[in-house]
């Protein structure tokens, strides 16, 4: 599924707004998936503010080829010059979700992806991108897709609740966070 989301020109949406987003499927195949869950699987703390989420997490180093993939494909379709600032790596299980006001908020633009490395698609289990608190475009679960979204002052991301009857649920995420030479 791709949803492209563009706007253009010098009006304050597009200073402040998001000008790039879309969803590129099928671009982390299921072995590389399954491979970048068993290198995580150890190193994952759990996070738990009630107010804030309830998920696992950590800054796990990504493996040189995926790296290189993720930023051909960055720069291939924003036409940018992009390299890796920093990577997060989530997981959700039944009863997590992560709230839009617990995320990071920059002034830079930087392109954020949100990599799903997950076994299977979960039921329900999204990323609201939010627009001054109002959603304006979803990632639904499916594995393998990579989703492409510029980061500004007034875009946030939340993890939607992974519903509890899905107990065997699992959603591991990769956010990865690219910004271009100073």
């Amino acid at each position: 599924m791709t949803t492209p989301g563009t706007s253009s020109g010098t009006s304050i949406e597009a200073l402040f707004g998001t000008r790039t987003m879309t969803i590129v499927p099928d671009v982390l195949a299921p072995a590389a998936a399954a491979q970048v869950r068993a290198a995580l699987a150890p190193g994952f703390v759990r996070y738990d503010l009630l107010d804030r989420g309830s998920y696992e997490h950590q800054a796990p180093t990504l493996p040189p080829a995926l790296a290189t993939q993720l930023v051909e494909l960055a720069t291939g379709i924003t036409g940018r010059t992009l390299a890796i600032s920093c990577v997060r790596a989530l997981r959700l299980r039944a009863g997590d979700y992560l709230l839009a006001h617990h995320d990071r908020v920059y002034d830079d633009l930087p392109l954020e992806l949100i990599v799903d490395a997950s076994a299977a698609p979960v039921p329900g289990a999204e990323v609201h991108v939010r627009r001054r608190g109002q959603v304006f475009f979803r990632v639904p679960s499916a594995p393998g897709a990579v989703a492409l979204v510029e980061r500004g002052p007034t875009v946030t991301t939340n993890h939607t609740y992974v519903s509890r009857r899905f107990a065997d649920a699992e959603v591991v995420r990769l956010h990865v966070l690219l910004r271009g030479p100073a």
